[in-house]
């Protein structure tokens, strides 16, 4: 079955990814150029990373989105297993949403300029003034009433395990006074690390939980810091037993 599921993936699922991923970006981009940005940065990438998952009949399991409450405006942290996160959450979260992702993702083929013109931000540690810039452009979008999504960890594990968390998106959660919802991802590092990019991927089932959102209980730098606390406990406990612990990521 594994060669099977490879012969698939090379000449049925590569090429109609590809495809998906042309039209998905220059819907995109025009969606964006003549219309509500907020729609179209949003719907195409969702039926996109929906349409990848049911190509590779990944099972999903989403659990919590009970915990939401409609038209109120998150920031959303998450473990960084590996590839198969972007569509896990675009695909299935269930809400309209702004990536914050590293600044070299903006080189990838279609899918950079697409995010682009989506308004996701893009993460620039090259500077004191690009780093506040970038934090500007998150603080407006939460501003407009969008949620945010973001990796604290900043990479993508080498093990399963969770590293640290920054605390770029608790410090803007803080400043704004809104809640931070965890959320944890299983079965993403099982199906593609990121020692395999590139590579086949594997058949396991992905599961997304959407913990109790954590209300802010007054502002600083104590609940700040008491936020990322829960939020990581959260996240921690929420794994698979093999994954739970922390271990060091080096590329963090």
């Amino acid at each position: 079955m594994k060669y099977l599921y490879r012969i698939y993936q090379t000449f049925i699922f590569v090429p109609l990814f590809v495809l998906a991923s042309f039209i998905t970006s220059l819907v995109t981009v025009i969606g964006c150029m003549i219309g509500n940005g907020h729609f179209w940065g949003y719907y195409p990438g969702k039926y996109w990373s929906r349409l990848a998952i049911r190509l590779l009949f990944l099972p999903v399991r989403v659990e919590g989105r009970e915990n939401l409450v409609p038209g109120q405006s998150y920031v959303f942290v998450s473990n960084h297993q590996g590839a198969f996160d972007i569509f896990l959450i675009y695909g299935y979260l269930n809400r309209n949403f702004k990536w914050m992702m590293k600044k070299g993702l903006r080189k990838i083929p279609l899918v950079g300029v697409a995010c682009e013109y989506a308004h996701h931000i893009f993460v620039d540690k090259s500077g004191p003034s690009k780093i506040r810039r970038t934090y500007d452009e998150a603080r407006e979008i939460l501003k407009e009433g969008m949620s945010l999504v973001v990796f604290p960890e900043g990479a993508r594990t080498f093990t399963g395990h969770m590293g640290k968390f920054r605390r770029g998106a608790f410090m803007l959660a803080d400043e704004l006074q809104l809640p931070v919802v965890p959320l944890t991802i299983n079965g993403s590092f099982d199906v593609m690390p990121r020692m395999r990019d590139w590579k086949f991927a594997v058949w396991h089932p992905l599961h997304l939980t959407i913990h109790r959102p954590i209300v802010p209980e007054g502002k600083g730098p104590e609940f700040e810091k008491r936020t990322m606390d829960k939020a990581y406990q959260a996240v921690m406990q929420g794994l698979m037993p093999e994954y739970q612990g922390y271990v060091e990521n080096l590329d963090q």
